[in-house]
């Protein structure tokens, strides 16, 4: 029973509905909004200029952006704004909430996903369980809330 990947009604009372490529898509322009503002703000503040900004902003701003997506998705709400916003929340492959070095793996196989042609966000269009490949990776999920 340890080892079911969620999909069982009869164990969590609910068939889970996997959020598709679009839904995944909108959370995530809601999310680069917030961290494009952040960045604007360091950038402005203390990078000197928004075009060019130092190496220590572009530091600073990577690092928020990581605790963002990696705090968010291991939280109790297991989703960024974004993914509230739009009703979806990242689970392990139980259904349960990610630990942070999940999210963090998560994280950085985003990079992957992006480096070949973007195939691996791509693939939460067209895989059973509408899994991208950083969720393949990570060992997560991305469910519609239920309420």
């Amino acid at each position: 029973m340890e080892n079911e990947i969620l999909d069982s009604p009869d164990r969590y009372g609910f068939s889970p509905e996997y959020a598709g490529f679009w839904l995944r898509a909108a959370a995530y322009l809601i999310d680069a909004i917030i961290m494009t503002v952040v960045g604007l703000v360091i950038y402005g503040t203390i990078g000197g200029d928004f075009l060019e900004p130092n190496v220590f902003s572009r530091i600073l701003v990577a690092l928020i952006s990581v605790g963002y997506f990696v705090y968010y998705e291991s939280s109790e709400k297991q989703a960024t704004f974004g993914k509230q916003a739009i009703g979806i929340v990242v689970t392990d492959i139980h259904g349960g909430r990610i630990s942070v070095g999940q999210a963090v793996g998560r994280y950085f196989s985003k990079i992957l996903s992006a480096m070949i042609l973007l195939i691996g966000f791509f693939m939460a269009g067209f895989t059973d369980k509408k899994q991208a490949l950083h969720d393949m990776i990570a060992g997560t999920l991305v469910v519609k809330r239920q309420v």
